[in-house]
């Protein structure tokens, strides 16, 4: 699973190490120390993931995540000394798929750049359908989603949890159930994460946000998607 991986890391020290771990994995790596760099470089050649610190200069990483969201898909492991849920949940509201605390060990920064790239790279049989829900579209194969024949651009995490809901329309999700499909529980990420995502998911698929007729919540137990035609 060779990748190319981009790290916009202003250490010199922290950036060295994690190029020199992504190199022994075989995947190629380029490193950048300012937040207008990284986006830069997003642009000029697409990677297959981000390592992106917070606290950078020029541009900080939660404005980088920011901007490339709202102009691709590319999956974003943020990097951060803040270590509060709110730091987390900002992050995850702005697109990033996964979140790391500093000081962290550079073996477990590789199991989850392995685990992120897994996810996003995943594939099903080319001869799985479109999965269909009402004027919703969930292509598993190219990535895709669609709603009444218009694109809507996800996160890889959103997209890993539409997708797992599209397979089995009406079943009720447990946020935990939903964590372990899309993330796996080898990740330090609460099931608030879930919330944020479907939050996120929300205000790309619902006519109303507030009264969504997609992606319903089950209060006391999770989540559940719907074919659209009735909010409850």
């Amino acid at each position: 699973m060779n990748a190319y991986v981009l790290v916009a890391e202003d250490d010199v020290k922290q950036a060295e190490v994690i190029r020199r771990y992504l190199e022994r994995e075989g995947h190629s790596c380029l490193v950048v120390h300012d937040g207008r760099a990284a986006i830069d470089e997003v642009r000029r050649r697409r990677p297959d993931l981000l390592v992106l610190d917070v606290m950078m200069p020029l541009v900080d990483g939660l404005d980088v995540c920011r901007v490339l969201r709202r102009e691709c898909e590319v999956p974003v492991l943020m990097l951060t000394a803040r270590s509060t849920e709110e730091d987390l949940l900002l992050g995850l509201d702005l697109g990033a798929d996964d979140y790391m605390t500093k000081p962290y060990s550079p073996r477990e920064l590789m199991a989850r750049i392995r685990t992120l790239l897994r996810r996003t790279r995943a594939t099903v049989a080319p001869d799985d359908p479109v999965l269909r829900i009402g004027a919703l579209a969930v292509d598993p194969v190219r990535r895709t989603v669609e709603l009444d024949g218009r694109q809507v651009v996800c996160t890889p995490g959103e997209f890993e949890i539409l997708a797992a809901m599209a397979a089995e329309p009406e079943r009720v999700f447990t946020r935990r159930q939903l964590l372990a499909l899309t993330r796996g529980f080898d990740l330090y990420i609460t099931e608030r994460t879930i919330d944020v995502h479907v939050l996120n998911l929300r205000k790309k698929i619902e006519a109303v946000p507030r009264r969504p007729a997609y992606l319903q919540t089950v209060y006391g137990v999770g989540y559940k998607l719907m074919d659209g035609t009735r909010a409850r």
